[in-house]
């Protein structure tokens, strides 16, 4: 449950961040936060997180590609 209310507080910092139009740059260690914390996140939750896992290393990939600005 501490691992789903750290994801939602992120989530919620880049939403109010991104509404202050903070550039997307700007917001890369929040993106990266965001991974760390959705990872521990689906492993929290066990078996069923198998989606939400490949979703997270798809980001990560993306991230580290620069896909990401």
């Amino acid at each position: 449950m501490e691992e789903a209310r750290r994801l939602l507080e992120r989530l919620d910092r880049i939403e109010r961040l991104a509404g202050e139009r903070v550039p997307a740059g700007a917001l890369a260690d929040d993106f990266r936060r965001l991974l760390v914390e959705g990872e521990a996140w689906a492993l929290a939750e066990g078996g069923g997180a198998a989606r939400a896992l490949a979703a997270l290393e798809r980001c990560e990939q993306a991230l580290a590609e620069g896909a990401v600005h």
